[in-house]
């Protein structure tokens, strides 16, 4: 998996000044829980009881965090489901926001009665 790398510049003329691109949970996965403990892909997946493939798709951004696999990453890692939820739901947010950025810029909020 490649390493987060954020190009500063990038970051502000895409996002603005306090914002960066999106992080897949997955990413934060490997980086904060599974690299720190030395853990590769096929162990956290057998340790798991969960298919390599679901675990290497998660680690690759190529699959969401459903609600079953943050309560078991929860359970593993001593953390609360809603963490990783939240950063799936973070995550998509951004992407959704991105991908329809030019249409919500035309849309006017509705005025107060």
């Amino acid at each position: 998996m490649p390493e987060i790398v954020r190009d500063d510049d990038r970051a502000r003329q895409e996002y603005g000044p306090r914002e960066f691109p999106p992080i897949h949970p997955g990413q934060i996965l490997s980086l904060e829980f599974m690299e720190p403990h030395g853990l590769s892909q096929s162990q956290l997946a057998r340790d798991l009881k969960l298919p390599f493939r679901r675990v290497h798709e998660i680690v690759n951004g190529k699959r969401s965090v459903s609600a079953e696999t943050a309560f078991i990453l929860a359970r593993y890692f001593s953390t609360q489901p809603q963490y990783w939820l939240d950063l799936q739901a973070h995550y998509d947010l951004a992407r959704a926001r991105d991908a329809i950025q030019g249409h919500l810029a035309k849309i006017r909020p509705m005025a107060s009665a």
